[in-house]
């Protein structure tokens, strides 16, 4: 965003109990927000009013010579068109993450069914995809923490649209396999960066909710995929899908240019004065002429490039959580959801068979990830995070018992809704939440670094537990990973429900155990 530094009369600094400093004017460049006048409100023509509005809307600039506070100015802001705004954009980025993620299954079991592949090229394809997302989670924390969250989640979304696209266009299984790759750097980073972006933009109280609806929007390209896939695969073939994954993913990158950077973000690195214009901006937008709530005072603590400071209190045991959480979600999805049409197909259904009952069981992802995001402010993170863990493992034990064709999608069905209600708190809400602004990036790129990595092995080990025990084995695998999940997050986890990023920030208990906000 460009801008242009003009000084404010100094009798109008002084009545705002601020300085007298530089103050920043936007002005319009290509259809960019409208100019912000600091002298001047929309009740120009009722002194008093706009005077009362000018003093309420300035508490949180009230020491702009030492802190922006734009922590506390984004906590009191009411839900608005921008938060909205930005949730679309982030959203539909999101939306077509999971939909590259989620045509593996779909294109794999006709690949396998064609013989342009065989199992352990399908295995080496979703190691493929793990080593990249893994390389990607873990260079977008570094790069986010210091080139911004702006240039990450433009990068990102551009890597795997042209790699996508080249996917379609491979000459052998080798070449769709490298391809993959590539696209797997570009979908692990946005995945770190798209929810720790959303995160710093949106109020404490109703966080939960909005981290959540924004992982609905990655879980719904799970079905989305899957009735793509039943439509245009057997007309076009599976290159069609990663045609439809591509395009789609570079025309969100061009929307996306508009997208503003994380004041927080810019507050940390010492860019105050465009942390203080952009505020001044989002403030304007979500008041309408009113005043706004006074602001909590929150002191952001510079990034420090010491990656020493995430491996001891308390930040230790965050990570400890997080790298379990994440190992145990990703093994749930890739190592039993993903490969679900697979199993169907060497179980001896058919390739539209195994589609549609994938897709029926696809069917709990997006209203697993609503419960997820309705349920975590009212709830808590860790009671929802247990409860849900529980829940999966009981369907787990029972899903392989299933052997009616009506009973066992149906069972899918409810076994497939709290693995996404747990998809929604962990990737979405929970794992985001746990680091403060300054390491945020770093640290959820490395958690997400270790989930992924752990993952790579995870389909030579899922096609041998197959061929040797059957589902039965794939989901002894799945409950002992659901098992300790629940102990760490019991005995280490934090409950972040209704706290400010900064209020956590400032735990000093190196396994802190919070209590709720009420």
């Amino acid at each position: 965003m460009r801008h242009r530094k003009f000084q404010r009369p100094l009798r109008h600094q002084e009545r705002d109990g601020r300085d007298p400093r530089a103050a920043v004017r936007l002005v319009p460049r290509h259809g960019q927000p409208e100019t912000i006048e600091l002298a001047k409100t929309k009740a120009a023509g009722r002194p008093e009013k706009a005077g009362r509005i000018n003093q309420n809307n300035s508490q949180g600039r009230a020491s702009m010579s030492t802190s922006v506070n734009a922590g506390g100015r984004l906590d009191r802001l009411p839900i608005g068109p921008f938060h909205r705004r930005i949730m679309l954009l982030i959203g539909i980025g999101m939306f077509f993450d999971g939909f590259d993620i989620y045509i593996a299954g779909t294109v794999l079991s006709v690949t396998l069914k064609t013989g342009f592949s065989t199992l352990a090229q399908n295995a080496a394809f979703i190691s493929a995809t793990f080593v990249g997302m893994m390389l990607g989670s873990f260079g977008t924390g570094f790069l986010g923490d210091r080139y911004g969250r702006r240039f990450t989640y433009q990068f990102n979304l551009l890597l795997f649209g042209i790699a996508s696209l080249a996917a379609a266009f491979s000459p052998n299984m080798a070449f769709l396999i490298a391809c993959r790759f590539v696209m797997g750097v570009g979908l692990g980073a946005e995945n770190v960066v798209g929810y720790s972006t959303m995160t710093e933009f949106v109020p404490a109280r109703t966080r939960g909710k909005w981290l959540g609806l924004t992982a609905v929007c990655v879980v719904t390209g799970l079905p989305v995929a899957l009735l793509v896939a039943s439509v245009l695969v057997p007309q076009f073939g599976w290159r069609s899908m990663f045609v439809l994954g591509g395009i789609g993913a570079l025309v969100v990158w061009y929307m996306r240019k508009s997208l503003p950077e994380s004041p927080r973000w810019l507050e940390a690195v010492g860019r105050t004065t465009e942390a203080e214009a952009l505020m001044q901006a989002i403030e304007k937008e979500a008041a309408q002429g009113q005043p706004l709530p006074a602001p909590a005072a929150t002191t952001p603590a510079p990034v420090s490039p010491d990656l020493g400071t995430l491996f001891t209190a308390p930040l230790l045991s965050r990570m400890i959580v997080g790298a379990v959480c994440l190992i145990t979600i990703n093994t749930l999805l890739y190592g039993f959801v993903t490969w679900l049409p697979v199993f169907f197909v060497k179980q001896g259904l058919s390739v539209a068979t195994s589609f549609g009952y994938s897709l029926l069981m696809a069917l709990g992802a997006p209203i697993g990830a609503a419960i997820g995001a309705l349920t975590a402010d009212r709830w808590g993170r860790k009671p929802t995070i247990i409860g849900a863990s529980l829940i999966t493992v009981a369907f787990g034990i029972l899903y392989p018992m299933i052997s009616d064709p009506i009973l066992l999608p149906a069972v899918g069905f409810a076994l497939t809704v709290p693995i996404y209600v747990l998809v929604a708190l962990l990737f979405g809400i929970y794992i985001p939440e746990l680091f403060p602004t300054e390491v945020r990036l770093r640290a959820s790129g490395i958690v997400n670094t270790l989930g992924r990595g752990a993952t790579i092995a995870t389909p030579f080990l899922v096609v041998s537990l197959f061929e040797s025990r059957g589902v039965a084995g794939v989901m002894a695998l799945m409950i002992g990973l659901l098992v300790v999940q629940i102990v760490t997050v019991w005995a280490l986890g934090i409950e972040p429900r209704h706290r400010s990023l900064e209020e956590m920030k400032a735990e000093e208990t190196a396994a802190p155990v919070l209590k709720e906000a009420s």
